[in-house]
């Protein structure tokens, strides 16, 4: 869509928040409340970018008369580049699911115990992470190992302009370098744990058959494999046409683990058909950046320096104590410029 197509769309926006029969359907007036919301800066920045301009030749004419014009004009004219270049970030295509909130899978990976140990220390970076930035964060399944870490742990992360936004590039296989907790020589270990991070979907944009549904139900187990429930309340889901199986524990209520398998079902799946689409795009691509792909090993802790390293775009950070504290902003700022300089790329070509 190009600027012009842009203008009119705001334009019509604004005619129908002005109309009080929209208000009357909640879930379009917030579908155009969003999409107003998201269409402003730009909006903004093209008008102030054609005040400047307008002032700059309004001031040009007046220079002959009063040389002091002349000196506004310059400095008009100075501000013209910056206003053209945020105007051209803005119109970079936005991935349509930034304002989607997320579930967000840790599993442990390579090393026993020490990686189910590490797995906790991710969860735990994430949620301080949220909490610093007002999002609200909710565990929908765990599955703890005996010595307090986690073997899997599922949490939903909402922000209010939504946390996949902020948090897609979290996915992937996370490395960490420490002496365990369990190492008496010493010595540092190396192991990894596993993050995936679905945007959350809704029942309307992710149609399950339920014929297609295979739903088991057993005990809830903890630490050590003993049963932690008395009642089948553990909720286990395939679905039959992907193999996809997603199983929670977590709540006392087998209603309420089947909800939240259900949850994390359509998320996934969601994110399947996107990858399959994205996958259909890009082999007729010529090229492909790589900057930010989610597949592969992502990021090393090393924890004898304090360093964290994204091995996507070459970020490197010696205070690794406060990223796992929850200060991830920097990091996350480094994934989204690469994003925003692949996609500026892609529009130059």
């Amino acid at each position: 869509m190009n600027l012009d197509e842009l203008i009119n769309e705001y334009a019509d926006l604004e005619l129908k928040l002005a109309d009080p029969a929209v208000h009357a359907d909640q879930a379009k007036a917030r579908q155009f409340g969003k999409r107003y919301a998201q269409l402003t800066p730009i909006i903004g920045t093209y008008r102030e970018l054609g005040q400047v301009r307008d002032d700059i030749k309004a001031a040009r004419e007046l220079a002959g008369e009063d040389s002091s014009f002349a000196e506004e004009a310059a400095e008009l004219e100075a501000r013209v580049p910056a206003l053209e270049e945020r105007l051209r970030h803005l119109l970079v295509p936005r991935d349509p699911n930034d304002d989607k909130d997320i579930i967000m899978e840790i599993k442990a990976g390579e090393g026993g115990q020490e990686s189910m140990l590490f797995a906790g220390d991710l969860l735990r970076m994430y949620l301080r992470y949220a909490e610093r930035i007002g999002y609200k964060t909710e565990i929908i399944d765990a599955q703890h190992s005996d010595l307090g870490g986690y073997k899997d742990v599922t949490v939903a992360i909402k922000g209010r302009e939504g946390a996949w936004g902020r948090l897609k590039f979290e996915g992937g296989v996370h490395r960490v370098q420490r002496v365990p907790a369990t190492e008496s020589q010493g010595r540092i270990h190396t192991s990894a744990a596993g993050v995936l991070v679905y945007p959350e979907a809704e029942e309307v944009d992710v149609q399950i058959d339920p014929n297609d549904l295979r739903i088991d139900v057993y005990r809830s187990s903890g630490p050590g494999g003993q049963s932690v429930n008395t009642t089948d309340s553990a909720v286990r889901i395939t679905h039959m046409p992907t193999g996809v199986v997603v199983s929670c524990q977590n709540e006392k209520s087998q209603l309420q683990n089947k909800e939240s398998a259900m949850r994390i079902l359509r998320a996934r799946l969601q994110a399947i058909a996107e990858e399959e689409a994205n996958a259909a795009a890009m082999a007729e691509r010529k090229s492909q950046v790589r900057t930010v792909d989610r597949s592969e090993r992502v990021r090393t802790y090393n924890y004898p320096e304090n360093r964290i390293s994204d091995h996507r775009v070459g970020f490197k950070a010696y205070n690794l104590d406060q990223v796992l504290d929850g200060d991830l902003d920097a990091v996350i700022q480094a994934l989204l410029d690469a994003e925003l300089a692949e996609k500026l790329a892609a529009a130059a070509t």
